[in-house]
């Protein structure tokens, strides 16, 4: 591989753009950014003849089949998550789908030396790799409103520009992946909320009876949302006092647990805000919206854009200048959590 010079850049940018980069190493996203849309986030999920699961199923999607939505109803049945959305043939329930866009994104032409964070916009977006032994290679999937850091630019596998991503997990490992389909995130996105509040006055409270996050100043609710924590048992979400101590705008994550339903590795995880050494964290999620329900291997599931609102309020506090470039992370004693019943 050959560094491409800015003026090349330009040109295959350019290209890219005008042509979405359609090529043999992408998927073919050809809809519109305003199609509603929702990405089967598990193995198969299926079409009900009516917006109830005890109706005949007359169709199943697989994982990460794209499916358009004519119609969201609230059928109220099952009482767990009873919004379903109006499919061809039928209504899917909304637990275990993802709702997605497509938006495409103009290149950029050169990245900081500072790395720059960014989110995927595409249904799914596939990374490559590439050695002189193997060539280039596919690695993971990298889905919707997942995180990534863009370190640098140069040729792909299709000879148009892609962004090279680092690899959370293991640094010294790098992916490469469409312009058009990361949009980079200014530190403007991300700065601190209520930064004038003083850490004493900020609280976390998660109901793990009610499946809810409450976050308050001075004794005043200022944000309220439901999550899913931990699956009963072994996979419970511990309990008690407990602090934000660490903060990563992206983490990969999986299990190996046999009691796991859907294990697959789980790459740019976002807005991660860890209250545990263990790794017990609030963060975003892609691969459900089954929010109210127990769902997580201990962690607590938030929508991402909530998350994304939690790592930007609590403490410690993790502007883009502050976020340490080597660890990707922010540590420090940070706000109060109080899980309970």
């Amino acid at each position: 591989m050959k560094p491409i010079s800015r003026r090349d850049f330009l040109k295959l940018g350019g290209l890219a753009l005008a042509s979405l980069a359609f090529t043999s190493f992408l998927p073919e996203f050809t809809e519109f950014e305003d199609i509603d849309l929702v990405r089967v986030a598990t193995d198969s999920v299926s079409v009900y003849q009516e917006a109830d699961d005890k109706s005949q199923i007359v169709g199943t999607w697989n994982r990460d089949d794209l499916v358009h939505v004519y119609e969201t109803v609230n059928s109220g049945t099952p009482g767990y998550n009873p919004i379903w959305y109006r499919v061809f043939g039928g209504y899917m329930n909304r637990a275990r789908l993802q709702k997605v866009r497509i938006h495409y994104n103009p290149p950029l032409t050169s990245i900081p030396a500072t790395k720059l964070l960014s989110e995927v916009t595409v249904p799914y977006t596939q990374a490559y790799r590439y050695n002189q032994w193997d060539g280039w290679f596919p690695t993971y999937r990298l889905y919707y409103s997942s995180i990534q850091w863009i370190t640098g630019i140069d040729t792909g596998p299709d000879g148009k520009a892609w962004y090279l991503v680092q690899d959370e997990a293991d640094k010294n490992v790098h992916s490469f992946v469409p312009t058009v389909q990361l949009h980079p995130i200014s530190p403007e996105e991300i700065t601190p909320l209520s930064p004038d509040v003083p850490m004493g006055m900020k609280h976390i409270d998660v109901n793990l009876a009610t499946q809810t996050l409450n976050c308050s100043e001075y004794d005043q609710v200022v944000f309220t949302t439901l999550v899913s924590t931990g699956l009963p048992g072994l996979m419970a979400t511990p309990y008690g006092n407990k602090i934000i101590e660490d903060k990563l705008p992206s983490r990969n994550m999986s299990t190996t647990s046999r009691l796991a339903d859907d294990i697959i590795p789980l790459v740019g995880v976002p807005w991660c805000s860890f209250f545990t050494e263990e790794g017990h964290a609030f963060h975003g999620t892609y691969w459900h919206d089954n929010f109210g329900v127990p769902m997580s291997h201990g962690c607590i599931n938030m929508r991402t854009e909530d998350a994304k609102w939690l790592f930007r309020w609590c403490l410690p506090s993790a502007g883009f200048d502050e976020i340490n470039k080597l660890t990707l992370d922010t540590k420090g004693y940070g706000t109060a959590v109080y899980i309970h019943y």
